[in-house]
């Protein structure tokens, strides 16, 4: 019984991946990057029932990134698909652009299935992280409209995004061999203010949250090299 556990988690994770991107083709952004929220949970909830039960099969991981391809992939460029509705909405084509990142999102989790450099760290930006920038547009778009709603950085940022998730960019991940803080130092600093940011400004620290990423990255792996 124990095995199923953490696929059950999976499939939660999935199951809200599907409801985000109903919401979010019926003109609900708000709620769908809710439901990314919740999917992202589950993600991580799943690999820590994995371990600690100690529960390894090859089904686990093949559903994982399934379900992560819709979660983090297709709700992300539903949710990307209404933005530019919204932002320009006599365009009969622009909006299907959103779906660009589903695209690149497989991509780099075919890449991550293949790479065996991606055992312990990120090779490209990894997709939960890319949704969850994604997720915060709408709510950012609530005081800075005219950025968000602007087709020039939604489009730029589809572009960057998408480059980032197939790049050669080397980031940390948070799965601690130990919690010492000789060798996570940087992990630990990037999670304090990241917390102290999400308290702050909410959904809005999202952007703010995915540069450090990259930042305190290069400074930790730097720092061992």
């Amino acid at each position: 019984m124990k095995q199923h556990i953490p696929n059950m988690i999976t499939c939660l994770n999935l199951f809200s991946g599907c409801v985000g991107v109903v919401f979010a083709l019926e003109g609900q952004p708000e709620v769908a990057a809710y439901l990314v929220v919740l999917a992202g949970i589950f993600d991580f909830f799943d690999g820590l029932a994995a371990r600690a039960l100690g529960v390894h099969n090859p089904i686990g991981k093949q559903l994982d990134s399934l379900a992560d391809v819709v979660s983090f992939g297709l709700l992300p460029g539903a949710i990307l698909y209404t933005i530019l509705g919204t932002a320009v909405p006599a365009a009969d084509y622009l909006p299907y652009f959103g779906f660009i990142v589903t695209v690149f999102s497989a991509l780099r989790l075919a890449k991550f299935n293949i790479d065996e450099r991606q055992s312990t760290d990120f090779i490209g930006l990894n997709t939960p992280m890319n949704a969850f920038y994604v997720a915060s547009l709408p709510f950012i778009a609530q005081t800075h409209d005219q950025v968000v709603y602007h087709p020039a950085f939604l489009v730029g940022s589809i572009v960057v995004t998408s480059l980032l998730l197939v790049s050669e960019v080397r980031l940390f991940s948070m799965k601690m061999s130990s919690l010492s803080w000789h060798g996570n130092r940087w992990r630990f600093i990037f999670i304090i203010i990241s917390v102290l940011l999400i308290g702050l400004l909410k959904f809005v620290a999202v952007p703010i949250i995915l540069v450090l990423y990259f930042l305190f990255s290069y400074i930790h792996f730097k720092s061992i090299t």
